[in-house]
């Protein structure tokens, strides 16, 4: 397992960390590589949704693409296979996120909302919000349409997430597009940290569905308070 000990994120009650392929989210691995019970590790079922699931009574996985909790001992997670896999943290209101962000949920404003999610019901300060984006899929590896660009850049607005193509296609960074709205809400650049790695361009390592033009595997990001 890759075990990820970001800078904006650590802290003696929390553990978050990135998956390789290897791994993938496996909960019964998981559960045996960070010492917690399989029934407490929560992961939504993915739909491409703009939906925000919060843990608080049950632990029943929702259709979701991110799941915030104060909850204790809780391990909250997302899938991806080249979409960008988010983990957020309170450090003071001790809440937790984690978001699935594809083009689709970028184009929602999923992490927006789930910001929200956490200044709304938690009573968060974004200015006290850390976070950290996973390997994903990047630049010049992800060539898409104009529709699916002007989808993200409505949601979005300025900034430098995308490179214009030859041919009429633009190369779309969704990890810089995310990090452009989660700095329009206010969290504050330093409190980023972005992985380097691109799925697509490492796939000894990690799974990129552009890559295999298959659904074969998946990678994850894992965020708990213990």
């Amino acid at each position: 397992m890759k075990h990820v000990l970001i800078p904006q994120i650590a802290h003696h009650a929390i553990k978050a960390f990135f998956t390789l392929k290897t791994v993938g989210t496996e909960t019964k691995t998981i559960s045996e590589m960070v010492s917690i019970e399989e029934e407490r590790i929560i992961l939504p079922i993915q739909k491409h949704t703009d939906t925000v699931q919060i843990i608080e009574d049950t632990m029943q996985a929702e259709i979701a693409d991110a799941v915030v909790t104060a909850k204790k001992n809780v391990l909250i997670g997302v899938q991806t296979a080249d979409c960008v896999p988010i983990l957020l943290f309170d450090k003071e209101k001790q809440v937790i996120g984690a978001v699935h962000a594809g083009w689709r949920g970028t184009a929602k404003g999923i992490i927006k909302k789930t910001l929200g999610v956490m200044h709304e019901k938690f009573r968060s300060s974004y200015e006290d919000i850390f976070a950290a984006l996973g390997p994903s899929i990047r630049w010049n590896c992800y060539s898409v349409g104009p529709e699916v660009k002007e989808a993200v850049s409505r949601a979005t607005g300025r900034g430098t997430y995308y490179r214009k193509n030859k041919g009429g296609t633009y190369s779309l960074d969704l990890s810089s597009a995310n990090v452009t709205q989660m700095i329009s809400m206010g969290i504050p650049e330093r409190n980023i940290w972005i992985s380097g790695e691109c799925t697509f361009c490492n796939p000894e390592r990690y799974y990129s569905y552009r890559y295999s033009k298959s659904y074969e595997g998946n990678q994850g990001g894992f965020i708990g308070i213990v």
